[in-house]
């Protein structure tokens, strides 16, 4: 009658384990997001470099131990942050410039600037991340390897950018003087200005209040 019994729970205590396992999963998670955010408050508040994992333990509500479950050191919780926002501008650049439709190319590409501008108008975490990889950090000693990711994304967004000037050009719409790989890197050498200018002007009076006005001038230059 035990063996009975048991062999019919089995499927109860099975289920329960599963719900449990699948419960631990989704509060290390949670964990790890609170780690991050708390991560990205303090960043914005100390300064990258005056930061430690102390720091962000107690922001977080954890222990140090919680952190280093998740995370190396500073740098993997930076790293992680910094995802936050370049996977989905990737993603977003992917779906602007190089999916095939009717839309003129050129028209395309000031989309994607304009709408990384309205993404930092409108969303404060975008903007606090922006914040704090453009002027409250020191890409130095560990966090050079940031730096050489962050150069690589630039790498791979200039291609894009060649691309779809590529397709301008094949369609006529550029000055025959101008060449796709040297306008690609104009644009990111502008866009990249023209953020680190954004983020600075905190009371927008210079040019956050400028800056579609700026890439809309810019694209007009490139065009027949």
């Amino acid at each position: 009658m035990y063996v009975c019994n048991s062999i019919h729970t089995l499927p109860y205590v099975y289920t329960y384990l599963k719900n449990m396992a699948r419960k631990t999963k989704e509060d290390a998670e949670l964990t790890k997001k609170n780690i991050i955010i708390a991560a990205r408050e303090v960043f914005l508040l100390r300064g990258v470099s005056r930061t430690t994992m102390e720091h962000i333990a107690i922001q977080a509500g954890v222990t140090r131990g919680a952190i280093y479950w998740h995370f190396k050191n500073k740098t993997k919780v930076f790293q992680a942050m910094r995802e936050q926002v370049f996977l989905p501008l990737i993603d977003r650049m992917d779906d602007t410039l190089l999916v095939d439709n009717n839309v003129n190319p050129l028209v395309r590409i000031e989309n994607f600037l304009c709408g990384t501008i309205h993404l930092l108008n409108n969303n404060v975490e975008t903007r606090q991340i922006y914040e704090i990889m453009m002027i409250k950090c020191e890409y130095v000693t560990e966090f050079s390897i940031v730096l050489q990711e962050i150069l690589q994304t630039c790498s791979g967004i200039e291609e894009k950018l060649r691309l779809t000037y590529e397709k301008a050009k094949n369609q006529g719409l550029l000055h025959t003087a101008h060449e796709p790989a040297q306008l690609a890197i104009d644009t990111q050498l502008f866009f990249i200005g023209l953020l680190h200018m954004w983020v600075k002007d905190s009371d927008g009076k210079h040019f956050r209040n400028r800056a579609i006005k700026l890439i809309k001038s810019h694209m007009n230059l490139l065009s027949r």
